[in-house]
Order: C-alpha cells, then sequence, then structure tokens
C-alpha cells in the first residue's frame, strides 16, 4: 500500500514540476506580435546640389544606326539609373529597406501575396518599366515583352543567376531567391537596357517615387537599420550595408526626414 502510495506521490510531483515548467515557459517566451506593434517608416531621398541634373539620352528619336530602330528608336530614351525630378529634387528609382529586421509580420507577408502574387517587368521601346523592381521571394516575377522583336533577360545576382531568350510579344515566369544586394538586368541584345531588381524573405521595403518618397509599412516596434540604397550611388544612407538605426514606434510614422544623395559620390 505504501509502495502506491509512494509512486502516486512521485508522480504527481512530476506533474506538478512540468506544469510549473511549461508556465514558466509561457511566462518567458515573446507573445505574437499585435497589430499596434508595429509601425511605418517614412522619408525622401533627394538630390543635394543646387540643380537637378538633366535627364541623359540614351537613343535618340528616328536613329537609324540604333539596333532594331523601327522599335528601339520609336521614342527618345532616357537614362533611368539617375533620376532627379526638376521641382522636387526627389531621386526616383531607389530602394529603402529593412536590412536583417527584428522581428516579423507574417500577416503582412500573407496580404502582399494575396492582393499581389506576381509583379512584372515589360520591355517596351527596348526599356526595362519598371526600371527599379523590388519583390518578395514568394512573388511571381513576369519577364514580359511588349516589343515586336527579340530580346534576352540576363540578371547576375550572387544567389540570382540566369540568361535565357524572349520571343516577340512573349513572357516568362521566374522565382527568384531572397539576396541582400540588387540584382543587376540587362538585354544582350540591346546593350543600352539595364535594370535592377531586389529580393526580399520579409515585406519591408520600398522603391522611391518620382519626389524621391518612400514608405515601409508593417515593420515591427523597436530600433531596426533602414538602408536607402541608389544605383549609381550605392548605399547613400550612414552605416553602409549595416544601415542607419531608426527607433520605430508602435502604431506610429517614424518619419527619417530627407535622406541627401551627395553628387560627388554619383558613379560616373
Amino acid at each position: 500500500m505504501k509502495s502506491i502510495v509512494s509512486s502516486a506521490l512521485v508522480c504527481l510531483g512530476t506533474a506538478s514540476a512540468a506544469l510549473l515548467l511549461a508556465a514558466a515557459t509561457a511566462a518567458t517566451a515573446a507573445p505574437p506580435p499585435q497589430e499596434g506593434q508595429f509601425g511605418t517608416i517614412k522619408g525622401r531621398l533627394v538630390w543635394g546640389g543646387s540643380e537637378a541634373p538633366k535627364p541623359e539620352v540614351l537613343i535618340k528619336q528616328g536613329d537609324k544606326e540604333v539596333k532594331d530602330a523601327n522599335v528601339c528608336a520609336a521614342t527618345t530614351l532616357y537614362r533611368q539609373d539617375l533620376v532627379v525630378d526638376p521641382q522636387t529634387k526627389g531621386v526616383a528609382n531607389g530602394f529603402a529597406y529593412i536590412a536583417r529586421p527584428k522581428g516579423s509580420n507574417p500577416k503582412a507577408v500573407s496580404n502582399l501575396l494575396a492582393e499581389k502574387p506576381k509583379v512584372e517587368i515589360d520591355q517596351k521601346n527596348c526599356e526595362y518599366i519598371p526600371h527599379s523592381i523590388a519583390a518578395h521571394k514568394d512573388q511571381t516575377f513576369v519577364f514580359k515583352s511588349s516589343d515586336p522583336i527579340g530580346h534576352n533577360i540576363h540578371y547576375t545576382g550572387f544567389s540570382n543567376s540566369k540568361n535565357f531568350a524572349l520571343v516577340p510579344n512573349g513572357q516568362a515566369e521566374e522565382k527568384l531567391v531572397a539576396e541582400p544586394r540588387p540584382i543587376p538586368l540587362k538585354c544582350d541584345i540591346h546593350p543600352w537596357m539595364s535594370g535592377t531588381i531586389m529580393v526580399f524573405d520579409h515585406t519591408f521595403f520600398d522603391v522611391t517615387d518620382k519626389d524621391g518618397s518612400f514608405e515601409i509599412k508593417g515593420v515591427p516596434a523597436g530600433k531596426q537599420n533602414l538602408i536607402v540604397w541608389q544605383e549609381k550611388v550605392g548605399y547613400v544612407t550612414p552605416g553602409a550595408s549595416r544601415g542607419m538605426e531608426v527607433d520605430v514606434k508602435p502604431g506610429q510614422v517614424t518619419d527619417v526626414g530627407t535622406i541627401v544623395l551627395d553628387p560627388a559620390k554619383v558613379k560616373k
């Protein structure tokens, strides 16, 4: 009888210890982020010179010397690797993103994939549209051509590298993996054609618009590292690949103000 009672007491003691351990683990485990635990980062990428640089012509309209001139010289093409709005001095086509984010936002990922499962890059009049594009790794890239001539898609990242032909008015779908650096995009048939891709494993990114504005929503609250990268300069924000520290407040918009692109750092 004593043996049975002793065994029962041992079992009860073990069960109690297990319950206490589970309770302690639950108390110390980080709760899942709630809606109010995310914030927004916004700012503007602006040209630091006294005057905006003039658009640089790549292909003049009607230039018969250009390959596939009937399509490629149908309109004047301008360089897109440095686009500065003369009114606002905003710099378009830059990438703003969080480096090595502290925390995640699964809901933002599922919402993005539901709203925009595919991202599209068109080749129209021998130009990539858009020039700069950012996407989540689970979004599908649709490379298409609105041109009645042949092109090729050639991207050369560290983790993403591929070169394939695209028939006139054709398209192809590709999945790319996330990588921390921008991926150059080009067409070898028409060597002036270029673009830039970035692929992330989170949703904390944006591409600067005409006036240089960017807005990154759903960022986990706390200290995060913001990077602004521009094709002709590289890292614009302090800290280079480490990024610039930003304290994201839950449920609030953190405005980092103007991030100035130094003209002296523009690569020739």
